[in-house]
């Protein structure tokens, strides 16, 4: 087998087909409701961040399976065009997972989600050397046994990872375990670790799973993150909203793309929120990516929302 190329980043995780359609006033439970249109796109969690950091002169490489069907061929085509580079694995007749994303006037989406479970990448798919050469590892938890043995591969490798979680898949913890920055949803600390305070249990994951950061995004209110040491804030910035479809994913490629910079925690933050923010201003996970100078350009201008929170931001 012919030795991977070194590449910044690797990104093991979630693609997926997206089928936007925009309406005018979110349907009533029994109602009917009409559309104009909908757009058929390339989304997915770790598959758009690996696109918005090779679009921002990264080297990338992205590991997922496909089917053979014509959603695998765009997300083939979408791959291609950006410049990233693929281990694919393709499951003959296996229909790739796609998503029908509906998106009311304030921009805000509701994601139903259809998954073909031969599609689940297989720890025994992987080659270890498509982890060990990247300088940084992406994973989700939707494959998570494939995950956890990138996520162990990588650190053998002294590759650092990240983790972009949004529910408590099965073995998850596990998954933690390997993890160095950990940016989850919202909701995620609380409920893994049945404690009411966000900030509790940001401190508590860190603890438990010696993570060098654990962090959750929080929407219009930005994100949180705490270092072991003491927290960091950073609120949204004000744009004009068009879909939010892949804010969460974009937010990840930007810390990621600060972290290979070596900039300061508050720096990737800012950023982050600033790429996230820009990619709500148009339709799609990847509609809205725009350039490192137009990301900065927001970060050093932009209006931001009120930090409305009550977090007791106390370090140790």
């Amino acid at each position: 087998m012919t030795q991977s190329s070194k590449v910044d980043l690797v990104g093991v995780g979630l693609n997926a087909t997206d089928t936007v359609i925009p309406l005018a006033q979110f349907p009533a439970r029994g109602s009917k409701t009409e559309y104009r249109h909908a757009s058929i796109l390339p989304g997915g969690q770790v598959a758009s961040a690996v696109v918005a950091c090779q679009r921002w002169g990264m080297r990338t490489r992205y590991v997922g399976k496909l089917g053979d069907d014509a959603a695998g061929a765009l997300h083939r085509e979408a791959f291609a065009a950006a410049g990233v580079e693929t281990r694919l694995i393709t499951v003959p007749g296996g229909v790739s997972p796609q998503s029908l994303i509906l998106v009311d006037a304030g921009g805000e989406r509701t994601v139903l989600c259809r998954r073909d479970e031969r599609l689940v990448l297989q720890p025994e798919e992987l080659a270890r050397d498509w982890i060990s050469s990247a300088r940084l590892l992406l994973v989700d938890g939707h494959d998570t046994a494939a995950a956890t043995r990138s996520a162990r591969w990588a650190r053998e490798a002294g590759v650092p990872v990240i983790a972009d979680l949004d529910d408590q898949y099965p073995g998850v913890e596990e998954l933690i375990e390997n993890i160095d920055h950990l940016i989850v949803s919202r909701d995620f600390p609380c409920s893994l670790m049945g404690e009411a305070s966000l900030e509790t249990a940001l401190r508590q994951m860190h603890r438990r799973f010696g993570c060098q950061l654990t962090a959750a995004t929080l929407g219009e209110e930005g994100v949180l993150a705490w270092d072991g040491h003491q927290f960091y804030r950073a609120t949204a910035y004000e744009v004009a909203v068009v879909d939010t479809t892949g804010a969460g994913d974009i937010f990840h490629a930007g810390y990621i793309f600060g972290l290979s910079q070596g900039w300061p925690i508050q720096r990737r933050l800012d950023f982050a929120c600033a790429a996230a923010a820009l990619n709500c201003t148009a339709v799609g996970a990847r509609g809205g990516i725009h350039s490192v100078e137009s990301i900065e350009a927001l970060v050093q201008t932009g209006a931001r929302y009120a930090d409305t929170q009550n977090f007791v931001l106390q370090a140790d």
